[in-house]
C-alpha cells in the first residue's frame, strides 16, 4: 500500500497543471519561446511581440500554465492557457475590423468600433448627396516578414491545444519533456464571429525581422502541413 501511495505521489508531482510555470524550447533549433514586456510589435497588431531567443535559459521564456475550465490538471488535447510570466499577458493571435464600402469595395481602416457591433454590418452616411453602404470585415494581424498570423501577446484568441507529436492518440496527462503541436482556432472569419474557425499551428521557422537595431526569430501561426520546425518541448520550470 504504501509503494502504491508512493509511486501515486510520484506521478502527481511529474503532471504538469494549472499554475505551473514552463518553458517552451524549440524542438529544431534548441531556442525558447520569448517575449519581452511592454516591447512591441512596429507592424500589424502592435502588441507585444513574442519570437524565438537564445537557447540559454532566459526569465522572459518563462510562460505560467493557464486552464481554461480551471481544471487543475493539464491533459494532452486539452485547451490551456499559456500566461507570460513578466508581463501577465497571454500568448495569442489578434484581429482587426476595417470597413469596405459597398458599392466600389473602397476599404479603409475602421478602427473605433468594438469588434463585437459586428451586427451593425451595414451603416449609412446621412448627410452626403448619395447615401453610401459600408460592411465590415475581420482579418488576423500579419507576421512582419513572411505574412502569416501574427502571433502576439495580445489577447484576442489565446486559446491554445496541446497534442502530443508523437503519439496520435495519446490522451494522457501534459508532462514535463513531452514534444507537442500547439494548435489555435480563430473565433473570426472575414464577415465575424463564427464557432468552427480555421486552425493554425505555433511554428518557428528560419525567418527574421528587425525592430530598430535589433533581430529577431519570427513567431507564426500557419495552416500548412507540420513538420519538424512546429515542435515544442514543455520544460517544467517551477510546480504548481
Amino acid at each position: 500500500m504504501d509503494e502504491l501511495i508512493k509511486a501515486f505521489e510520484e506521478i502527481e508531482l511529474n503532471i504538469i497543471r494549472q499554475g505551473s510555470i514552463v518553458a517552451l524550447k524549440h524542438v529544431a533549433t534548441g531556442k525558447y519561446l520569448t517575449s519581452i514586456k511592454d516591447f512591441c510589435y512596429t507592424t500589424g497588431s502592435k502588441k507585444q511581440l513574442v519570437f524565438t531567443g537564445n537557447s540559454k535559459f532566459d526569465p522572459n521564456a518563462l510562460w505560467k500554465i493557464r486552464s481554461r475550465s480551471n481544471d487543475e490538471y493539464g491533459y494532452i488535447k486539452t485547451d490551456l492557457r499559456l500566461q507570460h510570466l513578466s508581463s501577465n499577458h497571454y500568448l495569442g493571435i489578434r484581429y482587426r475590423q476595417y470597413q469596405i464600402e459597398i458599392q466600389n469595395q473602397y476599404q479603409n481602416t475602421f478602427q473605433n468600433q468594438s469588434p463585437f457591433q459586428y451586427q451593425y454590418q451595414y451603416r449609412s452616411v446621412a448627410n452626403s448627396p448619395i447615401q453610401k453602404q459600408y460592411k465590415n470585415q475581420y482579418e488576423y494581424h500579419k507576421s512582419p516578414s513572411s505574412n502569416h498570423t501574427e502571433v502576439s501577446c495580445g489577447e484576442d484568441d489565446y486559446t491554445w491545444n496541446f497534442k502530443h507529436s508523437n503519439l496520435e492518440n495519446y490522451e494522457g496527462y501534459l508532462k514535463p519533456n513531452d514534444i507537442v503541436n500547439l494548435s489555435i482556432k480563430k473565433s473570426f472569419d472575414i464577415n465575424g464571429p463564427i464557432q468552427d474557425g480555421q486552425v493554425e499551428f505555433l511554428r518557428n521557422h528560419d525567418v527574421q525581422f528587425t525592430i530598430g537595431n535589433d533581430i529577431f526569430q519570427e513567431v507564426i501561426c500557419h495552416n500548412e502541413r507540420l513538420g519538424g520546425i512546429d515542435e515544442w518541448c514543455i520544460e517544467l520550470i517551477k510546480r504548481a
